[in-house]
């Protein structure tokens, strides 16, 4: 009878029985449910072709599955958003592999919630020392753990991590009741610019829609991915999803996707993919076939604000870096990470660099905060 934990890893999410998987994570986070990484591999957007290899870690006994993280064997450093290719190349020049290396993350996705599912902090302690071994164990150069939530934060602190700091924009719902309300909280130089970007778009005709995945047809959805790919390829990059994604995790009933579509008359110009869960709603990728002047901001920014009024959603988290956001009523927040190197001395090198990053970090978010876009309340 096995009353300690014993880890085990697993190849594919498939082999870990969804309902108790899910029973660790908080249900309003999208990113960690079964559902989402099963998506992700069933469509081969993670797997041995890509570079993420699926080596999810569970903590059982007998009575069941007591702590889970997903977890992935990297080839490279793409998709994560926590940028370490200095460090790999570093690496590189002192003669070290640092790759493969093991990702506590949820692919793609650069957006904070939980990490370490867990049945009590005792055991989210243990799931977390376990991880620290298995960089050894596997062959694996690191571990990293990407923007973890605060209570994941503070127990990979526990097991001397390196931490690092990131400044992403969110928005806020202070109650308003239309998007008008919510211009009328900002300065007037900021509002006046909202209301020309937003005149810009009413004026070159584009019309907006936000329709739920499971409601939009197979054929719109190959011409959303069109526009979602062609992003990429502007950028010589090939696209981190593939369309059999959309087609399966997009269409099945009660899919938490949401699209923000514009049309030039019938024809389909941009598109917003986002993601409800909970309170908030997730912007995660976006594409357009034609340049209009604010079409960025209007379809990933506005758009966004105007659904999450509508709809009583409390936060819109629209996606990593862009301090462009502030300016268009979205505010400075912390994010969080922690890192494991084997090596000693890359380890000690990376330490010493955090340390400073860190600290620019902090000074640039109180910098941030002293700049909000918002009207202070007399």
């Amino acid at each position: 009878m096995h009353l300690t934990p014993q880890l085990r890893l697993h190849q594919r999410i498939s082999g870990i029985p969804a309902q108790a998987w899910d029973a660790l994570f908080d249900s309003a986070y999208p990113f960690t449910r079964h559902d989402f990484l099963k998506a992700l591999e069933d469509s081969a957007c993670v797997g041995t072709r890509t570079g993420w290899h699926p080596s999810h870690v569970t903590l059982e006994t007998d009575a069941g599955i007591v702590a889970a993280a997903p977890l992935y064997l990297k080839d490279h450093s793409y998709g994560e958003f926590v940028f370490d290719w200095s460090w790999a190349e570093a690496s590189h020049r002192a003669g070290i592999d640092y790759y493969p290396k093991l990702l506590c993350a949820t692919p793609f996705t650069p957006s904070s919630g939980p990490r370490l599912g867990a049945s009590n902090a005792a055991t989210r302690q243990q799931l977390m020392t376990a991880l620290t071994q298995l960089p050894t164990q596997l062959g694996a150069s690191s571990l990293h753990l990407l923007f973890a939530q605060q209570e994941d934060q503070n127990t990979a602190a526990k097991v001397d991590g390196l931490p690092r700091n990131d400044i992403q924009f969110h928005w806020h719902n202070h109650g308003y009741t239309d998007f008008e309300a919510f211009l009328a909280r900002l300065r007037a130089d900021k509002r006046k610019k909202i209301q020309r970007e937003r005149r810009r778009i009413v004026e070159a005709g584009l019309r907006f829609e936000t329709i739920k995945g499971d409601e939009i047809a197979e054929s719109l959805w190959a011409d959303i991915y069109a526009l979602y790919a062609n992003t990429y390829e502007e950028r010589g990059q090939a696209p981190y999803l593939n369309l059999r994604f959309f087609l399966d995790y997009g269409m099945r009933a009660g899919t938490p996707l949401r699209m923000i579509l514009c049309r030039d008359g019938e024809h389909l110009v941009a598109c917003a993919i986002t993601i409800v869960g909970g309170d908030t709603l997730y912007g995660r990728h976006w594409g357009a076939a034609e340049r209009y002047n604010g079409l960025h901001f209007e379809t990933c920014y506005y758009q966004g604000i105007d659904y999450c009024i509508r709809e009583g959603l409390q936060h819109y988290d629209a996606g990593a870096q862009g301090e462009h956001k502030l300016a268009r009523g979205f505010e400075p927040q912390l994010t969080q990470s922690m890192h494991w190197l084997s090596e000693p001395r890359l380890s000690q090198a990376v330490a010493s660099y955090l340390r400073r990053e860190r600290q620019m970090v902090a000074t640039r978010l109180e910098e941030l905060r002293q700049h909000s876009p918002y009207r202070i309340e007399g």
